[in-house]
């Protein structure tokens, strides 16, 4: 292991009337991926700015190699005072080199002469970002890095960082953003920090071998009652055993609209006339909407019933919350019609997040001030309320002003659905929140009995979420797919590679062009690498089903650390190898 370049001894930091954490050891390499998890308020963003030297700690020793550049990229930049984006981008201390921010801004695609005081969160970030990457830090830490950016920007941040030579912390809810990058994991829970030499793919089992060998040890030593409040919290067993019947549901309805949904082209989701289970909510035909002499959707034909949960995805600007406004009847259509079911009864969660009052405590906000609330016609106890959304119950009196972003969001999604309804809108609800509260919104929206509209960039979360995506590129067109982010992105290579060798057609008054050939390499690769491909397959099953094993962890930690480790190297292979034989396979194909 390479010697670290940044690291603390025995941080401590007071906070309020305590500590926020104490006695924490944490080293960063040069060459570190690290993923930073833990709870909203568990004191990941703080930790951030004591990396970075934006804050004092009450206890501890800070070391940095002399000569280390460590540069943070936080959620909400400061812009204050700023005429336009560029005049952030390029502002002191340690301003960039201004071709530096200009290159990676058009490669990113922002105007830095926009006005910083109109710009959107999105282009904040984007802005921001180019002003972080383009310092050239040796340790880059990143808090949020995502929210705000649509999907082809997020691609472009994981490949500049795919290709960064030097170390980088990132804290960011995009399960599918961690699982590419990150290599190492620092996990912040219940006032400790826990060091993993493994990325956030491998997260998930050893929280479980953990929190498996602290029952184990309360049982032992029979003070179960110390990890009570975990266990109603997190319950992490029970809660793998609910997401597995999820999936499975999912699945099932994902086939179910799979087998409603016409041929590729086809917008109209058709269903049996007599089938009761299909009651129509929204029923779209031939919708198109204009701006100026913009086309924001075109011919768009659409049925919605009851139980869809219906994700939006595409670049921002591409139309998704003006399609969104005409499904719920915001916004009206230029041409074609929309019928809406008479007992709709919405609740909206938004990007912007109302703004509760600082001041009001958490049973003002859920309760009016009292103990009782009404969730869905039942009487419950906030206290215990709260612990359905993974607060404290002895925060009832806590003030919004002392939480956090994240728990703000989650007591905002407490409040709203205790209220009846039958459809939920959603839109970008993924910033802010931390994993467990992602989990979370992703049961209740599974166990909701209404139907659901999510506008989102969260890949996983689409991908663990909805039945039907509507893809949208810009053009006005609307792919409707059966299944989540990953299908619709699958159908656009699809429908690219259709396209690309539509247009490589000879012109038949053309003479024909030299036939090329497969180079020796390229020739075994084409017929090794299925086989090399299958091997993959198999070691990773055999990997997956050691690693399933609970006791593993404390029979034998080393193996299980090997096997983490030879389980993501195999899945990056596979990868690899599947992206090479496509690639050869097109090849092949061009000169038959």
């Amino acid at each position: 292991m390479a010697a670290p370049i940044l690291a603390y001894e025995n941080l401590g930091l007071v906070q309020g009337n305590g500590w926020l954490f104490r006695h924490f050891d944490i080293h960063i390499g040069p060459r570190d991926k690290l993923a930073l998890i833990g709870r909203n308020g568990a004191g990941k963003t703080t930790l951030l700015r004591l990396l970075a030297n934006q804050i004092d700690c009450d206890e501890g020793r800070r070391t940095i190699v002399p000569g280390t550049k460590v540069i943070i990229l936080e959620q909400e930049p400061a812009m204050k005072g700023m005429a336009t984006l560029r005049d952030f981008a390029l502002s002191e201390p340690d301003a960039p080199l201004a071709h530096e921010v200009e290159s990676i801004a058009d490669q990113i695609g922002i105007d830095l002469d926009r006005e910083a005081a109109t710009a959107s969160g999105g282009e904040r970030r984007r802005a921001a970002i180019a002003r972080a990457l383009a310092q050239n830090p040796d340790v880059l830490l990143l808090d949020e890095p995502t929210n705000h950016l649509d999907v082809a920007a997020i691609t472009w941040l994981e490949e500049w960082l795919g290709r960064f030579r030097g170390a980088f912390v990132v804290i960011s809810h995009d399960r599918t953003f961690l699982t590419r990058l990150t290599k190492q994991t620092l996990w912040i829970d219940r006032g400790q920090i826990r060091r993993k030499e493994v990325g956030f793919g491998g997260f998930e089992a050893w929280t479980e071998q953990v929190y498996a060998e602290e029952a184990r040890n309360a049982e032992r030593l029979d003070a179960k009652l110390k990890l009570e409040e975990h266990w109603l919290l997190r319950g992490v067993t029970a809660r793998r055993a609910r997401n597995e019947g999820r999936k499975a549901k999912l699945m099932e309805m994902r086939a179910t609209r799979a087998s409603m949904i016409g041929p590729q082209g086809t917008a109209k989701i058709v269903h049996a006339a007599n089938d009761t289970r299909t009651k129509i909510v929204i029923d779209a035909e031939h919708v198109s909407k204009n701006y100026g002499d913009r086309t924001i959707i075109d011919d768009f034909s659409l049925r919605v019933t009851r139980g869809d949960r219906i994700g939006f995805v595409g670049p921002n600007g591409a139309g998704k919350t003006t399609l969104l406004k005409l499904l719920t009847g915001e916004v009206e259509p230029d041409a074609g019609k929309i019928k809406r079911a008479q007992t709709l009864d919405a609740i909206v969660i938004d990007q912007q997040r109302k703004l509760m009052s600082p001041e009001k405590r958490i049973r003002d906000v859920l309760a009016d001030g009292g103990d009782w609330i009404d969730v869905l016609g039942i009487r419950k106890h906030i206290a215990g309320y709260l612990k359905e959304f993974l607060f404290d119950p002895n925060m009832i009196d806590a003030k919004v002003g002392t939480l956090s972003g994240g728990e703000r969001s989650r007591l905002l999604l407490a409040r709203e659905f205790a209220r009846h309804s039958n459809l939920l809108i959603l839109d970008e609800p993924t910033n802010d929140l931390d994993l467990e509260t992602l989990d979370l919104l992703q049961e209740v929206i599974s166990d909701y009995d209404g139907t659901v509209l999510i506008v989102s960039h969260d890949r996983d979360f689409l991908d663990r979420t909805v039945t039907v995506t509507l893809g949208l590129d810009g053009s006005g067109t609307v792919d409707v797919v059966a299944g989540g982010y990953a299908e619709w992105e699958a159908q656009r290579h699809q429908k690219q590679q259709a396209r690309a060798k539509s247009s490589s057609k000879p012109d038949p008054a053309a003479p024909p062009k030299p036939r090329g050939k497969l180079t020796y390499k390229d020739q075994r690769d084409f017929e090794n690498l299925p086989a090399e491909i299958e091997k993959l397959e198999a070691a990773i099953a055999r990997d997956e089903a050691a690693l399933s094993d609970p006791e593993l962890y404390i029979s034998s930690p080393e193996r299980f650390d090997g096997l983490m480790v030879g389980l993501e190297t195999a899945r990056r292979r596979k990868e690899e190898a599947e992206l090479r034989w496509l690639a050869l396979a097109e090849m092949v194909e061009g000169l038959g």
